[in-house]
């Protein structure tokens, strides 16, 4: 099989899986925006399709002017050109409509910014990111002696050791080796800022609607609340140096009664943590290929 071939099955293998575990990460030849895992990334996917209702006629009728101007009006056609300077009705018509054009997009799109930007009173876990090239740290803020801890970019030779050999479950480039947990229906609030002798980063998960500039020396925040179980992934999206491609994010979201047994393993333990939490997650065979190493 040629690799055109491979690539066509690829796109429609990944439109035939886009919902699942496979739709939280990218997938080949994607064309969509990944499956929502919140009710904010619900409004951004519905205000993507909905601008589509307008972007897309708007594209056909300028290609369609272009093609008449370039036909009718080319030289050989129209040798004499016209000397019209203005045309009330035109300019009127391409100043009115493009202006309701643009309120019927305001009005959702400041809808969306406000759900985004309006911050929960009472959230049930506040969970710091701090950006530093090329990792990001987290914090668990709202819990007493809580677990902070490094995620990096998951390094091939050490995938047996952590039971993280499955590569449609940890891609390369977006696995890390310790992922963020969080239980399902909380609602998170994210503070995000970057180390002051640092560059600028962002934090970025799709799935979640979610993305923030880590600024340093400033904090950032903004909230989520997953949905449904799954491993989600993200990454930084400011350019912020040579690896700024290398510097993924993870987010494990499970039941609150995993949650609670991974975060008090975590305080003592997070390798060990881990390992349990996948192996209550992805099955018994997790356990033994951690187990072994």
């Amino acid at each position: 099989m040629n690799n055109k071939a491979l690539a066509v099955l690829a796109f429609l293998s990944g439109l035939l899986t886009a919902t699942g575990a496979l739709a939280d990460q990218p997938y080949p030849w994607q064309i969509d925006l990944q499956q929502a895992a919140t009710s904010l990334m619900e409004e951004a996917r519905w205000f993507n399709h909905y601008t589509l209702w307008f972007i897309v006629p708007i594209t056909l009728l300028v290609l369609v002017l272009l093609l008449i101007v370039m036909i009718r009006f080319r030289r050989s056609a129209n040798p004499v050109p016209s000397r019209t300077s203005h045309n009330t009705v035109i300019e009127i018509v391409w100043t009115v409509g493009p202006v309701i054009v643009l309120l019927f997009f305001a009005v959702p799109s400041f809808q969306l910014l406000t759900t985004q930007l309006t911050q929960p009173e009472n959230p049930d876990i506040t969970l710091k990111a701090v950006a530093t090239q090329w990792k990001w740290s987290y914090e668990y803020s709202s819990v007493q002696n809580g677990p902070a801890f490094d995620s990096l970019i998951l390094d091939d030779k050490d995938r047996p050791g952590l039971g993280k050999e499955d590569r449609a479950k940890y891609p390369r480039l977006l696995a890390v080796d310790n992922e963020v947990v969080l239980p399902v229906g909380k609602v998170v609030r994210l503070i995000v800022t970057a180390d002051p002798e640092d560059v600028i980063h962002a934090f970025a998960m799709q799935s979640f609607g979610v993305k923030i500039d880590a600024v340093p020396g400033r904090m950032n925040e903004t909230w989520f609340k997953p949905d449904r179980e799954g491993l989600y992934y993200g990454q930084c999206s400011e350019l912020c140096g040579k690896d700024h491609a290398f510097m993924p994010i993870a987010i494990r979201v499970v039941s609150e009664d995993k949650y609670q047994a991974w975060l008090a393993a975590a305080a003592t333990d997070l390798t060990g943590a881990n390992k349990a939490l996948m192996a209550a997650v992805d099955g018994p065979a997790t356990v033994t290929v951690a187990g072994a190493n």
